[in-house]
C-alpha cells in the first residue's frame, strides 16, 4: 500500500471514528451517563467484538494493517495532551492545603484498594494464569494490578460532580481533591510498574534517572519557566507553544527512559507555568481542541484489541472477582473514612460512590500495560469492562442518593476543563 493509499484510508477512518463516536457520545449523554462511555463504546462498536463478527471482515477491511501505526500515533498524541491538561489543571497548591479528612480518603482508598489487588494476585495466580497470563508472580504484574484496581478518574469524576450539582458541596470538593491526590499516586505507583529495560537501559539506571527527571523538572525547569514567561517582551510569553514543546518533550524523555509518553504528559502538566496559579485559558482551549479530535482515536485503537466474544468461563469469574474487588475497595474505605472524618451517612455514600468512578483515566493505564507486555488480550477485555461498569454505575447510584436530600455547600470548587472529554 502506498503512502496516499494509507493517507487516504486514514483520512475515512478519522471520519469514520469521529462520526461514531460523536453519535454514541450523544447518545450516552441522553442516558445520562458520562461521554466516555459512548466512547469506549465505539471501540466496541468498531472493533472484532461487533464490526469486527460481519461478514466480509469489515473491521480489517476499516482499518488495514498499514494504516494501524498511523492512528495509534495520533491516539498517543491525543492521551499525551489529555494527560497534560490534567496535570495543568491539578491545583499542587490546593492539594498541599487539603484537609485532613480529604487526606485520610485519598490515602485509604488508594491503599486498600492496592492491597486487595496485590493479595488477590498472590492468593489466585491461577485466576490470571486462566485467561491467558503469563509472568503473574513477577514485579510489574503484581504492582500493575494493584494500581488498576485502585484507580479513580479525576476528569470524569468532575464531569459527573458538575452534572449532578454538588460542585461546591462537601463530599463533592473532599471527592475531587482527594481524586487529585489519589491520580499522583496511582501514576508513580504505575511507574514503578513499568518492566525493568527499555531502550537498553536497566532498571538501575532507569530509577535514577527518572527521579533526576522528576526533581529537575520542579527545582529547576518549571522556576526557570516561570522567570521567563514573566519577563516583559519575552520570546516565550506565549505559553502556547511552550505548552506543546514540554508536553512532547517530556513525553520524549519518560518513552526514552523505558516508562511510557502518557506520564511525560502529565509531569509537562504539573510543570507548566501557572499565572497567578491559574491555568491559561488558551492553552487549555488549545489543548483541549486537540484531544476533542484525537481522543475518539485512542478509544478505536484500544477497541481493536478489545474481543468481548472471546471471553470464556474463566475470564467471566475473573470478571466477577475484579468487579468486587474494585467495588469493595473503593465504596468500603471512602465510606468508612468519610464517616469516621464527620460526616453525614449520605455524604459519605456520595464520596464512596464517587471515588469508584474509572473511566478514561483507567483505559489510559490499561493501555500502557498492554503495550508494555504486562497484560495481553483476555484479560484486558475483562480489565476495559471493569472500567467501563463502575463508571457506569456512578451517576444512577448518585441519583439514587440524591432521594434524601442536598448536603449544605463547603468552598467552591472548580470543575477541572480536562472533565468535558468525559462528560
Amino acid at each position: 500500500m502506498s503512502t496516499a493509499d494509507i493517507t487516504t484510508v486514514v483520512l475515512g477512518d478519522i471520519a469514520v471514528i469521529l462520526l461514531v463516536s460523536t453519535l454514541l457520545s450523544g447518545l450516552a449523554g441522553r442516558l445520562g451517563q458520562p461521554a466516555v462511555i459512548g466512547q469506549i463504546l465505539t471501540g466496541v462498536v468498531l472493533g472484532p467484538t461487533l464490526l469486527g463478527r460481519l461478514p466480509g471482515n469489515v473491521t480489517g477491511r476499516l482499518f488495514p494493517p498499514e494504516a494501524l501505526p498511523f492512528l495509534s500515533v495520533l491516539a498517543q498524541v491525543a492521551i499525551v495532551t489529555f494527560m497534560f491538561v490534567v496535570g495543568y489543571e491539578l491545583s499542587l497548591r490546593s492539594l498541599r492545603a487539603s484537609s485532613r479528612t480529604t487526606l485520610s480518603v485519598a490515602a485509604v482508598a488508594l491503599i486498600v484498594p492496592m492491597t486487595l489487588g496485590a493479595g488477590t494476585v498472590r492468593l489466585l495466580p491461577s485466576a490470571f494464569t486462566s485467561v491467558g497470563e503469563h509472568g503473574v508472580g513477577s514485579r510489574s504484574f503484581v504492582l500493575f494490578m494493584a494500581v488498576i484496581v485502585s484507580i479513580t478518574a479525576l476528569p470524569v469524576l468532575a464531569a459527573i460532580i458538575r452534572d449532578a450539582g454538588i460542585a461546591g458541596t462537601r463530599a463533592g470538593v473532599i471527592a475531587l481533591s482527594a481524586a487529585g491526590l489519589m491520580d499522583i499516586g496511582a501514576w508513580i505507583a504505575l511507574a514503578a510498574a513499568m518492566p525493568g529495560e527499555s531502550h537498553g537501559l536497566p532498571l538501575r539506571l532507569t530509577v535514577p534517572l527518572t527521579l533526576l527527571l522528576v526533581l529537575g523538572g520542579f527545582l529547576v525547569v518549571r522556576p526557570l519557566l516561570s522567570r521567563w514567561t514573566d519577563r516583559p517582551g519575552a520570546l516565550l510569553s506565549s505559553q502556547l507553544p511552550l505548552a506543546i514543546v514540554l508536553a512532547t518533550g517530556c513525553a520524549w524523555a519518560t518513552s526514552e527512559l523505558g516508562l511510557h509518553a502518557v506520564f511525560g504528559g502529565f509531569l509537562a502538566g504539573l510543570l507548566m507555568p501557572r499565572r497567578d496559579g491559574a491555568p491559561d485559558a488558551d492553552v487549555l482551549r488549545a489543548m483541549d481542541g486537540v484531544t476533542d479530535l484525537l481522543l475518539p482515536l485512542f478509544f478505536v485503537v484500544t477497541g481493536l484489541s478489545l474481543n468481548i466474544g472471546a471471553l470464556d468461563r474463566n475470564s467471566v469469574l475473573l470478571l466477577c472477582l475484579l468487579l468486587l474487588i474494585s467495588l469493595v475497595g473503593k465504596l468500603v474505605p471512602g465510606y468508612l473514612v468519610s464517616r469516621f472524618n464527620g460526616l453525614e451517612r449520605r455524604e459519605s455514600s456520595t464520596v464512596a460512590v464517587l471515588l469508584n468512578t474509572r473511566g478514561l483515566t483507567e483505559l489510559i493505564a490499561l493501555n500502557v500495560g498492554l503495550i508494555a507486555g504486562i497484560i495481553h488480550g483476555r484479560l484486558f477485555t475483562v480489565l476495559v469492562l471493569v472500567a467501563l461498569i463502575t463508571t457506569a454505575m456512578t451517576s444512577p447510584l448518585l441519583t439514587l442518593l440524591a432521594g434524601s436530600g442536598r448536603p449544605e455547600p463547603a468552598v467552591a470548587e472548580a470543575v477541572p476543563s480536562a472533565a468535558r472529554k468525559e462528560s
